[in-house]
């Protein structure tokens, strides 16, 4: 049976790409498979919605509701050869759709909704900059080449006490591009959770165990990407508006 199928890709170490060959199917109108997806990863997105939530989220709460439709969308729209992981992909659209309904919500007073607002805000204006093709537009040729010594300057000194380096950063750079949108959505996870991003500051290392276990990523996988995960976090909280340019280049 379809269930049993799914329930034992959920209840073990999953094949990536047995998972996604499901949400393919579901996607592309086998309603049985959807039914099943959304049954058997009911797990996944309470844990999720809890995680964001901060508390105990059941299947009779409202936030519970929106992970699911959350979790429904990130099939509808997930594109394999884009999105990498769909565990990653569809955790970071549950968490947008969550904090979006807190804040029209405005009735969770365990949030400090300002500061999540201000820091989802700040998200948003930074991947705006990676999308955006006008930067370079701003500067003569002269300043341009000008303020990206500075800049890659400024990055560096970001990097040393990580023991990261430019140079280095460009050699670690995975060369596929379903492990560079991976990358790219575990950083997005840290630097939206002030706990991950409290934890590699301080200590100066991925919270590996919270992150295989939240988006279902291999220890081996985040021990390969380590690095330019950790230099993705940091640029992504940082305004060098010339190196994220620059690794648009590098990242579809």
């Amino acid at each position: 049976m379809i269930l049993a199928s799914i329930q034992g890709l959920f209840s073990k170490k999953q094949s990536k790409n047995d998972i996604e060959e499901l949400v393919i199917q579901a996607k592309n109108g086998d309603n049985e498979v959807l039914h099943e997806l959304l049954l058997a990863y009911t797990p996944f997105m309470k844990k999720t919605a809890s995680f964001v939530c901060k508390r105990y989220i059941s299947e009779q709460d409202d936030e519970y509701s929106v992970a699911m439709y959350a979790f429904y969308e990130a099939i509808e729209h997930f594109e394999l050869n884009k999105n990498a992981s769909f565990l990653t992909f569809a955790h970071l659209l549950i968490r947008r759709k969550l904090i979006d309904y807190i804040r029209k919500e405005s009735k969770r007073k365990e949030f400090s909704l300002g500061q999540m607002t201000a820091e989802h805000e700040e998200y948003q204006d930074s991947f705006a900059i990676l999308e955006s093709s006008h930067s370079f537009e701003q500067f003569t040729a002269k300043q341009q080449e000008e303020e990206r010594k500075n800049q890659i300057k400024v990055y560096e000194s970001l990097l040393k006490p990580f023991g990261l380096s430019f140079q280095e950063l460009v050699k670690v750079s995975p060369s596929h591009e379903d492990s560079r949108q991976t990358a790219i959505q575990i950083a997005q996870i840290i630097v939206e959770n002030d706990e991950f991003y409290e934890i590699l500051q301080t200590k100066k290392r991925l919270p590996m165990k919270d992150l295989e276990s939240l988006v279902h990523v291999s220890r081996k996988t985040l021990e390969r990407h380590r690095k330019y995960i950790v230099a993705l976090v940091i640029l992504l909280k940082s305004d060098l508006h010339y190196i994220k340019d620059y690794l648009k280049g590098r990242t579809p």
